[in-house]
């Protein structure tokens, strides 16, 4: 129980290398991604009712019962739904150059975090390139964006070393797109005026502060979601949805 626990926190995670996923969905997940927990915990309730998930495991991943006691002592939420299993950390990405790219500077919100990376494998992203912020293996991150952090290849980078892959990819030709709100002096464009089709880069900043001026120099064109005036910001996990899926939609269109 206490290693379980130690996993709820970055330092757990880095030592025992393993992730904690909490709830039946994940683990439908995990299944459908062709993964191998290290470990099955779920009470004997929930064992009753999901015969065939059991079954779908592989033969050498441990199945263990446990109490509702147990299970609530182990898991983050309040109400756990009677399983939880535990997984080895993700490999960062390759250094296969990205056709469309999502670079997060910074956010710290566990939601908006699992949100976007939901929002950016529904979208078709190739990698997502994480500027410090929240840590999205952390449970919360994980449930929020609904498995999609296992599905994507996620890269967590210090400011530095982010803004040197972000030169480097712009040198090999992808566009860098900034999302911003409009502001005098800024030359700014509503997004879906610009050929998404391109290898692309998109740049999400921090939920509070915006994207890093030294990353905000980088981007080659900025852009924007217009919008009434009643509210001065759109939250970030909501914008992303329209930027990230107008490359979808410009792709989908039949030629003229």
């Amino acid at each position: 129980m206490r290693q379980l626990r130690e996993l709820r926190e970055p330092r757990g995670r880095r030592e025992q290398g393993l992730l904690l996923l909490e709830g039946t969905h994940l683990l439908q997940e995990v299944l459908r991604l062709k993964l191998t927990p290290r470990l099955v915990l779920a009470t004997s309730r929930w064992c009753a009712s999901h015969g065939q998930l059991l079954a779908a495991l592989p033969a050498s991943v441990p199945q263990r019962l446990a109490s509702d006691e147990v299970l609530a002592a182990v898991a983050s939420t309040d109400h756990p739904d009677g399983v939880l299993l535990t997984l080895p950390l993700p490999q960062p990405c390759t250094e296969a150059p990205p056709r469309f790219l999502l670079v997060l500077d910074c956010i710290q919100d566990p939601g908006n975090l699992g949100t976007l990376l939901r929002t950016a494998l529904a979208s078709g992203v190739d990698q997502v390139w994480l500027g410090e912020g929240a840590d999205p293996w952390q449970p919360k991150v994980l449930r929020a964006s609904s498995g999609a952090a296992l599905a994507l290849p996620l890269l967590r980078l210090k400011p530095e070393q982010l803004r040197q892959r972000l030169e480097r990819v712009g040198a090999q030709g992808l566009q860098r797109l900034a999302a911003v709100l409009p502001r005098p002096g800024l030359a700014v464009r509503p997004y879906w005026q610009l050929d998404w089709t391109r290898p692309t880069a998109l740049l999400l900043g921090n939920e509070a502060n915006g994207l890093d001026p030294a990353l905000l120099r980088l981007a080659d064109q900025l852009v924007t979601i217009p919008h009434s005036p009643a509210v001065e910001s759109l939250n970030v996990a909501v914008a992303a949805a329209p930027l990230l899926l107008e490359r979808w939609r410009q792709r989908s269109q039949p030629s003229a």
